[in-house]
């Protein structure tokens, strides 16, 4: 399904020159905006191929997001969250119209902005070109809805999560063209001083993120002893562990696509274009932008994965406690509102940092050779790596001793 998903994104829309595009391709100027090139990385370069699949899994996340926030909003949708199986799936189905709603508007802004290009093999007329702009729109919303559908199938029958594993292959496509210009740089001369800087952030953000993604505070917990019939139960020391980071890469990956809004909104609305100008990937406003969202998604998803009261009432009704003089009952749900609130904030921290400090470092050296390879980028790539390999794990475990727990 991934290899299917890889072939679409070579495949153009209907109306658009292929050799001209192959030949534009070749001179390396099939860029789009700056903010549309996230959607280009997270498509795995679709966006600038012109392809079907050029909005890639972006509209269904952007879905996930707005129904997420509804159902915190809307009493309707929160009760039906709360229904059991056949609730989350009835938000499901929500969340794939949505998706397709999602996808056309999206689909029509860029559509509108392929206008711009000499690439489109129609006839000039006004017509023409708005016939081109509704059948290109729908052909990128039925685009989503196959990677949607791509991706459920991963989800259920594969290993790992569908939407990310998407994303994840769409980035490390790119790979080959960065190492390709950056051994271009190795051969000429230029600032190799500031290519081994960049290069040394980049190693040191991947580092910083395998520690703080597998990084835990355990909480000790202390079960007492029960004594049903002849035999002693309980009695055993353990501890919970929090993440430092619960969200994961979830929070750069909504915050990432909620910054695409302007630049496609700019596409159907002129006035907007000044803002979509100043929201650049490399300014300042982008980044501080950037930064008050992953907080603001960080602890919207830890609020909603995340209840303390219903794990101090669980700790509770199996008689445990909290060592270190925690009391059982509101004082154990105040002890983890305390320890999650702090290391919420500090795995905010840390996101936001990652993802802008390979950007400073870019502006620093003015080299672009790992131009969309940004700390975003990064975090997804190790984010998604380090969780495949832990479900890999899981998977042969449960294949070693499939027999014995039949």
């Amino acid at each position: 399904m991934i290899a299917v998903s890889r072939i679409g994104a070579f495949i153009a829309l209907p109306g658009i020159d292929t050799s001209a595009l192959k030949a534009l391709s070749a001179a390396g100027a099939t860029g789009n905006s700056s903010l549309l090139g996230f959607v280009d990385l997270f498509s795995g370069g679709a966006l600038t191929n012109f392809s079907i699949f050029s909005m890639g899994i972006i509209p269904y996340i952007n879905a996930s997001i707005i129904i997420q926030l509804l159902t915190i909003i809307m009493p309707s949708l929160k009760e039906l969250a709360q229904e059991g199986e056949g609730g989350r799936k009835q938000i499901s189905q929500y969340t794939r119209y949505l998706a397709l709603g999602l996808g056309f508007f999206q689909g029509l802004t860029v559509a509108i902005s392929f206008l711009n290009t000499n690439l489109i093999s129609i006839n000039t007329g006004y017509l023409s070109y708005w016939w081109f702009v509704l059948t290109s729109a729908l052909t990128m919303m039925g685009g989503t809805a196959f990677l949607m559908w791509i991706s459920e199938l991963v989800t259920t029958n594969g290993i790992g999560n569908g939407a990310s594993l998407l994303i994840f292959t769409g980035i490390i496509s790119r790979m080959p063209s960065y190492i390709s210009r950056t051994m271009k740089v190795l051969l000429e001369p230029s600032d190799y001083v500031g290519l081994f800087f960049l290069l040394a952030v980049l190693v040191l953000v991947v580092i910083g993120i395998v520690i703080v993604q597998d990084a835990q505070r355990k909480i000790p917990v202390q079960y007492a002893k029960k004594i049903v019939g002849n035999k002693m139960y309980g009695g055993q020391a353990t501890y919970i562990p929090l993440k430092i980071n619960q969200g994961g890469v979830l929070p750069v990956i909504f915050a990432s696509s909620m910054l695409m809004f302007p630049a496609m909104l700019a596409q159907l609305l002129p006035f907007l274009a000044g803002l979509a100008a100043a929201l650049r990937p490399d300014g300042v406003w982008y980044m501080l932008l950037f930064a008050v969202l992953i907080f603001f998604f960080t602890y919207f998803y830890t609020a909603v994965t995340f209840n303390p009261r219903e794990l101090a009432d669980n700790i509770q009704k199996y008689g445990g406690f909290i060592l270190g003089g925690v009391r059982p009952g509101q004082p154990t749900v105040q002890y983890l509102d305390s320890i999650i609130s702090r290391l919420t904030f500090v795995g905010a921290t840390f996101l936001a940092l990652i993802t802008i400090l390979p950007i400073v470092a870019a502006n620093i050296t003015t080299i672009d050779t790992f131009i969309g390879l940004g700390g975003t980028a990064l975090l997804i790539m190790v984010g998604v790596t380090l969780d495949l390999m832990r479900q890999i794990d899981m998977t042969v475990v449960n294949s070693k001793y499939e027999g014995l727990i039949r």
